[in-house]
């Protein structure tokens, strides 16, 4: 039988005290990142640009080491208002976020929603991203000039599709070009999906006869050809892409649309900032950096209360633009 030294127990000792905060160096749990059961809300379908945000922010986090085992989970509706009512009846949680954007801001005005964003917790703005104007592959409209000249000639025979309900970036960018082409927003057919990834279908299979949704949302379907695309809607043209912005065309419109994430109401100061913490260290990491940039996004970064004044903006914009255009 071997007798057990005071020095050999004593090394024991200093393992079992040194152990686990070596073990934890470089992971979420030294910078205060790591929210076990954490959970990421879409409210809307898979495929669309909320769910791509989503599961693309649950993955890099957890390739970084920040938190493990993100479950990223689709609740549709409404344009994302069931989404939201759902994380407001959350009070409390934070273990819960939910992935969002413009289009709720819309959804919220457009379906008079009970809940709104003001109800939530502000967490972060993460992306900003052009909107893009396509058709299928075998459509008549090669360029952007094309299809404005068969939708002045008559705008209810040919239906838009938009990612997102009245109110929502989808159906902004493509009022804000009709107003553009000269046709009257309320003569254009807007035809609502809950997402780019129901919209996507549509497109396809010539159910409407072109599509506004986000650049990082379609890329693939770009790049395969399987859609055309004819413009886009913000400042420059996108790296990569062969496509003209619509003002290039001549057309004044310069729309963007953005992403963030918000959290139940209810939390404490401490989840609030942890979860600030997380997407904090998210944004820092090269995971998410190469997201970005693959991805199409451009980087717009906000935290805290200055995205909850961002998001009241915004509402108030919604508001403005909807007035503007008659709808």
């Amino acid at each position: 039988m071997r007798l057990r030294t005071p020095l050999a127990l004593l090394g024991a000792a200093l393992l079992v005290l040194l152990g686990p905060p070596l073990l934890a160096t470089g992971s979420g749990a030294e910078t205060g990142t790591r929210i076990p059961g954490l959970r990421f809300m879409v409210p809307n379908t898979p495929g669309g640009g909320y769910d791509i945000t989503a599961r693309t922010a649950a993955r890099n986090a957890e390739d970084a080491g920040l938190t493990p085992n993100i479950e990223v989970f689709n609740l549709p509706g409404a344009g994302g208002t069931v989404g939201l009512t759902r994380l407001v009846s959350e009070h409390g949680n934070g273990k819960l976020a939910m992935s969002m954007g413009l289009g709720v801001v819309g959804a919220v005005r457009s379906n008079d929603a009970p809940k709104t964003l003001a109800d939530t917790t502000p967490i972060a703005r993460l992306t900003e991203e052009q909107d893009v104007v396509v058709v299928a592959k075998d459509s008549p409209y090669r360029t952007v000039d094309d299809l404005i000249d068969a939708w002045k000639a008559d705008p209810g025979k040919l239906p838009v599709g938009g990612g997102s309900a009245p109110g929502g970036p989808d159906h902004l960018a493509p009022m804000l070009m009709a107003r553009a082409a000269g046709i009257s927003p309320k003569d254009v057919n807007y035809v609502p999906f809950d997402g780019g990834g129901e919209l996507l279908a549509s497109i396809l299979g010539n159910k409407v006869a072109f599509g506004v949704s986000g650049v990082g949302e379609y890329l693939d379907q770009i790049k395969s050809g399987e859609l055309r695309l004819l413009a886009v809607t913000g400042p420059e043209r996108v790296d990569g892409l062969d496509a003209p912005t619509l003002r290039e065309a001549g057309y004044d419109v310069n729309f963007t649309n953005w992403r963030g994430v918000v959290a139940p109401p209810g939390l404490t100061e401490a989840e609030r900032d942890k979860l600030i913490r997380l997407i904090e260290a998210l944004h820092d990491s090269p995971e998410w950096r190469r997201s970005l940039r693959e991805n199409g996004w451009d980087d717009a970064f906000l935290t805290g209360d200055r995205f909850g004044a961002f998001l009241d903006a915004q509402d108030r914009r919604v508001v403005s633009v909807l007035k503007e255009l008659g709808l």
